[in-house]
């Protein structure tokens, strides 16, 4: 049947309808009110006058529907379709893990504030979202400066027998020891941080400076200090805030720009009247209409965030704007509003988001540009076929040969690949031996890559003629001759022994059959681009090696106890708080902790407190476990 003439057959009710190629394969999936309308349009007698689906239709062979009962099921049925089958004109937005919230427990005795990707349901407070995790590391930084809360974690807390060196600087009211904060104290503090994280600082305000002057006419002159310092420090935040208007709202804001078929997406996020972060979505091979992208999109995003403001303010009208209302509203469990501000604060933060949508769509096109001139001048510098478009480099880490790790990052025009990183335990040397690690790696990595035809434009080794040449004899023995290979030697501090001056010496590139070395100018692109490569792969390697370092050094006694595995190990570090106290705890205290038998106790204090040799016969150990001083 004639693709128009199924069209005719489409209801006019609301629903999903998924456009196929040749093979069944669904290229795009959209939702509309009326299904027989909205497809009507794409093949209508005069034609789309939008290029982009003039230019895709032809491929669609088929196109198949799915009703529904109201367009808030379109919704929810659309987004779920898109992730099933991620068809490749549609707005794809993956899970997004960089918004980052603050979580603070009151229910603990001392709470603290912690990052988290997800807040969960466990009746804790969350604040946020955060665009990075830099800004939230940032604004943690300000908060333990104005609000000296605990940062430890629970197991350090509780094995505290004296103030850390973060009470020593002030950023820490040392609850972990008594005498220096009662339990009503950390309370009052945190009531102050939750006050300022729900932007009521203002309030907070006046509040410290009641207690100011309060502790001032009592002669509390410390005190009044004391809190006098918190109040420079709770205005140094707020002014780092940028004040987006006097009303204390939670607002998203969406802008978009387009050239051709791509779609920029930039979003601002607004907490209590304050803007808190924002962040752009690039969209390539979009065949719909903007108000159709933006409606994919949002239907997309509040999927994946959990936090739904109460109003969200868009640039233009959306034909399921009412639907989305109820959807979110139903999510948030109060009034959500999906507004089209035309004047006022609110139409002004909308042009402001368009604006950035409009600037980040440039900002990524200056990027590639200076991307492919710096591949450009690689290609030049180094004598290559082709600009390299896809860069791996390798680089090991180890500490006199122990626990060597090998590391391979890739780069894909420019910017990082990491689905194609790698990371190898060194398993044929013992000793420290880089030049046979390195060899090591290359032949599993490039067996494999022969194997799949999955070679890259250029092979980079971290370190001078030496790796070079294990590249190179690898290479050889696979047979590989089309692959181009570079080492890069980091550059090293002189000191001139008579007058003590200090100099760098320049980074060196080496070439195959090439007897100097390849100098770049300081402030080349191309050169910015290999040590950025570079560095990336002696940052996964160190990574990967401190990481298998952490667990040899944390390899818990418990471990090698029978019938303590890995949950139960945890449950007595968290009941005890270390290792340590686990030891001094006796039978009747280990049977007591959660999830442990009288079984499982009497063979972890048995095990922590071996039998006594002959020396010791006459101090056996209580058959009540008391434990040993």
């Amino acid at each position: 049947m004639d693709v128009r003439e199924q069209i005719e057959r489409f209801p006019r009710t609301p629903g999903v309808y998924l456009m196929k190629e040749a093979g069944g394969r669904i290229v795009y999936v959209g939702k509309a009110k009326n299904l027989r309308t909205r497809v009507r349009q794409y093949y209508s007698q005069t034609g789309d006058p939008r290029y982009h689906i003039r230019l895709g239709l032809p491929s669609v062979v088929d196109i198949d529907f799915l009703a529904t009962d109201t367009e808030k099921d379109a919704l929810i049925l659309e987004n779920t379709l898109i992730k099933k089958h991620k068809p490749r004109f549609n707005i794809n937005l993956r899970d997004d893990k960089t918004h980052v919230h603050l979580r603070l427990d009151p229910r603990e005795a001392y709470p603290r504030l912690t990052i988290v990707r997800r807040p969960g349901k466990d009746n804790a407070l969350y604040f946020g979202p955060y665009a990075s995790s830099q800004a939230v590391r940032e604004t943690l930084r300000l908060l333990y400066r104005a609000f000296p809360l605990r940062s430890c974690t629970d197991a350090v807390f509780h094995s505290r027998t004296r103030p850390c060196l973060y009470h020593e600087i002030g950023q820490c009211t040392a609850p972990c020891v008594p005498g220096y904060i009662t339990p009503d104290g950390y309370a009052a503090l945190v009531r102050q941080v939750v006050l300022h994280l729900q932007g009521r600082s203002d309030e907070l305000v006046k509040t410290l400076k009641a207690e100011i002057a309060t502790a001032s006419d009592a002669l509390q002159f410390e005190e009044a200090g004391r809190l006098y310092k918190r109040l420079q420090a709770l205005q140094e935040t707020m002014g780092k805030q940028h004040m987006t208007s006097m009303k204390q709202r939670d607002e998203d804001i969406f802008g978009y720009h387009r050239v051709g078929d791509t779609v920029q997406i930039q979003t601002l996020n607004v907490r209590n009247g304050q803007l808190v972060g924002g962040r752009s979505y690039t969209f390539p091979r979009q065949l719909a209409p903007e108000p159709e992208v933006l409606s994919s999109f949002l239907n997309q995003y509040y999927a994946d965030n959990p936090y739904i403001p109460r109003e969200v303010l868009l640039p233009c009208t959306l034909e399921d704007a009412e639907a989305l209302a109820e959807l979110l509203t139903e999510k948030k469990g109060r009034q959500v509003a999906v507004l089209v501000p035309q004047k006022g604060d609110k139409h002004h933060l909308v042009q402001m988001a368009m604006k950035n949508a409009a600037l980040s769509y440039q900002k990524e096109q200056d990027t590639e540009e200076q991307q492919q001139r710096a591949m450009e001048e690689l290609q030049h510098k180094l004598h290559l076929r082709t600009p390299p478009q896809r860069i791996e480099c390798f680089d090991i880490s180890n500490i006199s040969g122990m626990l060597a790790v090998g590391s391979m990052v890739c780069f894909q025009a420019g910017q990082p690949d990491t689905q194609r990183y790698r990371r190898y335990r060194i398993q044929t040397l013992d000793g420290p031996n880089d030049y046979g690690m390195m060899l090591e790696v290359l032949r599993r990595r490039y067996r494999r890559a022969l194997a799949e035809d999955d070679l890259p434009d250029l092979l980079m080794v971290d370190g001078g003629k030496g790796q070079l040449s294990m590249a190179l004899r690898v290479l050889d023995e696979l047979g590989i001759t089309e692959l181009e290979v570079v080492g890069i030697a980091k550059s090293r501090l002189h000191v001139d022994q008579e007058t003590g001056a200090r100099r760098y010496s320049d980074e060196k590139l080496y070439r195959p059959q090439r007897k100097n070395a390849v100098l770049f100018p300081v402030n080349s692109p191309a050169l910015f681009l290999l040590q950025r490569v570079r560095d990336e792969a002696h940052r996964f390697a160190v990574t990967y090696h401190k990481t298998l370092r952490q667990r040899q050094q944390l390899h818990s006694a418990l471990e090698d106890v029978p019938g303590v595995g890995v949950q139960r190990k945890t449950q007595l570090l968290t009941h005890f708080g270390s290792l340590r106290q686990v030891r001094a705890a006796s039978y009747e205290a280990l049977s007591a902790a959660p999830g442990i038998s009288p079984a499982v106790a009497r063979a972890v204090y048995d095990a922590l407190h071996p039998p006594a040799d002959d020396g010791d016969a006459a101090h056996p150990v209580p058959a009540t476990g008391q434990s040993r001083v």
